[in-house]
């Protein structure tokens, strides 16, 4: 196979395949600081159905993972009352890398070092099919967002903001 066909077992895809979990490999030439607009323009799928998973942490430094829409932002003060905490801040990128298991740009909610509970923005939820990312930097994964909820025990919430 070619490797824009299939990339190397990650801890995100042992986890999926051993859960029998129905997924797409896609990957792409990763750019650094490119983010879910460099992956969806070079997949030809709308960035809105790319799921960026990103670490956080609450006031007492817990953390948590939120899946958002790849063309929206996360409103820290809804996703604070929402999940009923004073203040919800990003991870530094070594901070994040150390409870996921994966390197920033690579991170997946699926196979985490880790485990954190995990909020995704409802309307994520509604799509017919996401791209989330695999396990390493240049590689996402197609599955159906109800895996979200089944296997991650996801939340939803509503947080986003364009």
């Amino acid at each position: 196979m070619s490797r824009k066909d299939h990339a190397s077992e990650t801890p995100a895809t042992a986890l999926l395949r051993r859960e029998k979990v129905t997924f797409t490999e896609h990957l792409y030439d990763y750019v650094d600081r490119g983010g879910t607009a460099e992956s969806s323009r070079q997949l030809g799928v709308p960035e809105h159905e790319v799921v960026k998973t990103l670490v956080m942490q609450d006031e007492a430094a817990r953390p948590l993972i939120v899946l958002m829409h790849g063309d929206r932002h996360v409103s820290l003060k809804a996703l604070a009352r929402e999940i009923g905490c004073k203040k919800v801040e990003p991870c530094a990128p070594e901070v994040a890398q150390r409870h996921s298991g994966f390197l920033v740009g690579g991170t997946s909610p699926f196979g985490t070092r880790k485990a954190m509970p995990v909020y995704v923005e409802a309307s994520v939820l509604e799509l017919p099919k996401i791209l989330i990312n695999g396990g390493r930097r240049g590689y996402l994964v197609g599955i159906e967002p109800a895996v979200l909820t089944q296997l991650l025990q996801a939340r939803p919430v509503n947080c986003a903001m364009a």
